[in-house]
């Protein structure tokens, strides 16, 4: 590597990262920016199978690592594993997500909010917790979260998700007030992005969705995971509590 990509404020070389839901989506595309700046990523998913293939496409210096993301003990030896593995923790891209509560908030049953609430809000406090605690609190580091722009937004039949996100871009500012000057803690709110989990608000209305975005497309995985991975390099060192929302203008509409 030249000495001027050393010095280069998005360069990520040498640092470390954990990218939690990351076998596909907006995870996978985010350990792909974090690795082709230099970093080395530690990707998680609930499937050891799917984290190993997704590590894999990535190539030398990403790897796979099985672990729920509201599993205390599994976030617990991923982050010990990654600083026995590779001596530190820089990153951490809080992105698991899930939304199993579609439809009227007053339909919902408490096990539909409660997993939305677990995997949304809870998990980022947890691994949030285990790398500071291990490394980041000491040392410094940054932490991004997988929000949303529903947590700005109200829509039909995505109320409990939509209020997960709310209560996680609140999170991320209250996490940055508490952890700094060491960590700086961030969001990112993407709009309607190409992926599985979004795929009920995108699949049958893609090109009235685009026609109605300023930009013209829906999102792509990879726009997102741009961003994530200028937010956790020194092009971003002065910047914590923010949630840059990455949506082509959807919100604007």
């Amino acid at each position: 590597m030249s000495p001027d990509r050393l010095h280069d404020p998005d360069s990520l070389h040498d640092k470390v990262a954990i990218v939690t839901g990351a076998s596909r989506g907006i995870g996978l595309a985010a350990a792909a920016a974090l690795h082709r700046r230099g970093a080395r990523v530690v990707l998680t998913s609930r499937s050891e199978e799917a984290a190993m293939e997704a590590a894999a496409t990535l190539g030398e210096g990403a790897i796979g690592w099985a672990a729920h993301a509201t599993d205390q003990d599994a976030a617990c030896s991923c982050v010990e594993f990654a600083i026995h593995r590779y001596g530190r923790l820089d990153v951490l891209v809080n992105n698991a997500g899930t939304n199993p509560a579609y439809g009227p908030i007053i339909d919902q049953d408490h096990a539909r909010f409660a997993k939305t609430m677990d995997v949304n809000l809870w998990a980022p406090i947890v691994w949030t917790s285990m790398a500071v605690k291990a490394w980041m609190g000491e040392h410094g580091g940054a932490v991004i979260n997988t929000a949303s722009v529903g947590g700005f937004t109200v829509v039909e039949n995505l109320g409990v998700y939509h209020v997960s996100k709310a209560a996680l871009i609140h999170l991320t500012r209250h996490l940055a007030l508490e952890l700094g000057p060491k960590v700086r803690v961030n969001a990112i709110a993407p709009g309607v992005v190409r992926t599985r989990l979004a795929e009920a608000l995108w699949r049958e209305h893609e090109e009235r969705l685009a026609a109605s975005t300023p930009l013209r497309r829906i999102g792509e995985p990879e726009d997102i995971g741009e961003v994530v991975a200028f937010l956790a390099s020194d092009a971003a060192r002065w910047m914590t509590g923010e949630t840059m929302v990455v949506d082509g203008g959807q919100l604007l509409i």
